[in-house]
Parts: structure tokens; sequence; C-alpha cells
């Protein structure tokens, strides 16, 4: 049986957001502890993008969707896409 097709949920850097913000949002809707969420922000920061998870196709989008939310809501134009594993 062929297990269904995952999606990673990709952060891209922009100039605006905040690091803050980006951690929070990696903590709240990608359940991350604070260490990783920080660690992951940073190599949003310093590489321009990073892999915050890799879901099912529903659980990616719904994420992916939640955190756009977020950031409209805040005012920031955080990147997130979401691309085939």
């Amino acid at each position: 049986r062929l297990e269904p097709r995952q999606y990673k949920v990709i952060f891209h850097n922009d100039d605006f957001t905040t690091m803050e913000f980006v951690t929070h949002v990696l903590q709240v809707v990608f359940s991350k502890p604070t260490d990783e969420a920080v660690m992951l922000m940073m190599k949003v920061h310093r590489e321009g993008q990073a892999i915050v998870g890799v879901y099912s196709y529903d659980v990616a989008m719904t994420k992916a969707n939640q955190a756009r939310a977020m950031a409209r809501k805040e005012g920031f134009p955080l990147q997130i896409t979401c691309e085939p594993e």
C-alpha cells in the first residue's frame, strides 16, 4: 500500500517579520519546543528559508494557512510555501 505523499512546509525570510513572531508561530502552530523553534527561526534568518515540518497534504496546508493568517493579522508578510517531499 502506498503511503500518502508528504509535503514540506517552508518558511522564507523577509526583512519585516520579527524573529520573535516567527518563533511564536513555530511554537503555537507547529508545536515546536522553544529551543527547536529558535533554531529553525535562525536557519530561516541565516539561510533564507527552512523546512519547519513535513506533513500530509491536508495538515501541511492547514498549518501553513493558520500561520499565514496569524502573520497577516499582525501585519507581517511572512511567506510560507508547501512542496511535495
